[in-house]
């Protein structure tokens, strides 16, 4: 992968993850329920993925 594709998607990762927490904040969203969310989300992918 060029180093162009690689930074472009590491910016892309950054840009998405700030929209998302602006969004949340904007909308009034506590970020405890966004963190709890996060990681909930994180469990539950890896213990489907355990069994595999």
């Amino acid at each position: 992968m060029p180093l162009t594709h690689f930074l472009g998607l590491i910016a892309l990762v950054i840009l998405a993850a700030g929209l998302t927490l602006w969004l949340a904040v904007w909308s009034g969203i506590p970020l405890a329920a966004l963190l709890f969310a996060t990681l909930s989300a994180s469990l539950i992918l890896t213990w489907t993925r355990v069994g595999r």
